[in-house]
Order: structure tokens, then sequence, then C-alpha cells
């Protein structure tokens, strides 16, 4: 199994009913992203997928603009990452001590 397979399996075990579109953008960058070359696959999908989620479907980019310190910002859309996660299946959460990447 090659790196895109092993991170696309583990995507889908995290989030089994994320959007194909979606899917695509996860595994996409999970590869491409410079501080996640180095991770396992399954760091790689659980990481991408929890930035992924706080810069498309959050406020988070909104409070940084609006002078919101990053753990500020992460504190107050932590909630939102949760339940999209829930929404698509995952059996994680974030409990607010994830590296930025």
């Amino acid at each position: 199994m090659n790196r895109r397979e092993a991170i696309e399996s583990a995507i889908r075990i995290l989030a089994p009913r994320i959007s194909r579109h979606e899917f695509e953008s996860v595994t996409d960058h999970a590869l491409v992203s410079r501080g996640l070359r180095t991770a396992s696959p399954e760091a790689a999908a659980w990481l991408s997928l929890v930035a992924f989620i706080r810069h498309r479907l959050t406020d988070y980019d909104v409070l940084l603009d609006d002078g919101y310190d990053p753990e500020s910002a992460r504190f107050f859309v932590l909630d939102e990452i949760n339940a999209v996660l829930s929404d698509w299946g995952s059996p994680r959460r974030v409990d607010g001590d994830e590296p930025e990447i």
C-alpha cells in the first residue's frame, strides 16, 4: 500500500461519512503539507482532517483576522469542529491539544 492509499484508508476510518470532495481535499492536504511528510499516515490523516474543518468549515480564520490569538480562536471553534467530526461519523474528537499545521 502506498502513502496515498494508507492516508485514504485512515480518513475512511476517521470520517466514514465525509463527502467525496472534502475527502479529496483532506487527502491532498495530508500528502502535500510539509509538516505532515514524516507523520504516520494515520497522524497525517487526522491532523489534515482537523485542519480542513478548522480552516474551511468554522470561523477560525475570521477570529484570527479579528485579533484573536490562535489558542483562543481554536477554543472558540472547538465545538464546531467536533460537531462536524460527529456528522462525518468520526470515532474521535478534538480535545484542543492538536498541533497546528
